[in-house]
């Protein structure tokens, strides 16, 4: 894997963390920084030992949004936002990734920040977050996804509200209507926390979890109901759910191994 200049990426215990590293454009995605996150989520994914991600940001932005000037032309001429062979970090197109994504945001989240949010599992941001799918005000619409999950996630008035006027939520309205889970004074910690619970929990049950709220999401109630047993028989051989069973009988906390 080539070096990566636009994304930092490192792995703490079972975590791995990834950070948008272009702080002097707040952090604004270039087709390079797009190929780089998709490199950082494929990485993770593909690592055993990597049980959850967290994104942040370094610098006094999560992200401006897309660099149109450089990103926009690609797209209009048909180019992906990402590599084919990669994991989709919007988790539109080809591969999905298996584990969960942790994000913490601070200073601007605009257009595809939001988008990445949205694909993710579970959102923390900074008091002075401000967030904005503003891409109507640019003559276009958003095509990451948004206009997808903010009705799912948030409901339709309130997901309407600020697709069709391109203003501008703080972080307030971002937690009221569940854009966010949490605020934090230090976004980043508070990620890293969340996503280290995530990652000691046993990782083949989390990644079936995440499988099965999908399936519900893309295919239905029935489709995710018929999935249950078997899923749940198949996690019941390995392990990890004996490993369960046993810390359970004994008090103390389960080691899971991830087989």
């Amino acid at each position: 894997m080539r070096a990566m200049e636009r994304i930092r990426y490192d792995v703490e215990g079972h975590v791995a963390r990834i950070a948008f590293a272009r702080g002097d454009k707040l952090n604004a995605f270039d087709r390079q920084m797009l190929r780089e996150l998709s490199e950082a989520y494929t990485l993770a994914d593909d690592d055993h030992d990597v049980r959850c991600l967290m994104v942040h940001a370094e610098g006094r932005a999560f992200t401006a949004g897309l660099d149109l000037a450089e990103v926009g032309p690609a797209v209009a001429q048909g180019e992906a936002l990402f590599p084919k062979d990669g994991v989709d970090p919007l988790g539109l197109h080809g591969r999905r990734r298996r584990k969960p994504v942790v994000m913490a945001i601070q200073g601007y989240c605009f257009t595809i920040g939001i988008e990445l949010a949205l694909a993710s599992d579970i959102r923390v941001c900074a008091p002075d977050a401000t967030f904005g799918q503003i891409e109507i005000n640019r003559g276009i619409f958003p095509f990451g996804g948004a206009t997808i999950r903010w009705p799912a996630q948030t409901g339709w008035g309130d997901a309407m509200r600020w697709l069709l006027t391109g203003e501008r939520m703080p972080a307030a309205e971002a937690h009221r209507i569940g854009l966010v889970q949490e605020i934090a004074d230090d976004p980043a910690a508070r990620g890293q926390e969340l996503a280290e619970v995530v990652a000691s929990r046993a990782p083949l049950g989390v990644q079936a979890t995440l499988r099965s709220a999908w399936t519900m999401v893309d295919e239905g109630a029935p489709a995710a109901g018929a999935k249950l047993l078997d899923e749940a028989r198949t996690l019941m051989g390995t392990d990890d759910a004996k490993e369960g069973m046993q810390s359970f009988v004994e008090r103390r906390e389960a080691k899971f191994t991830g087989t």
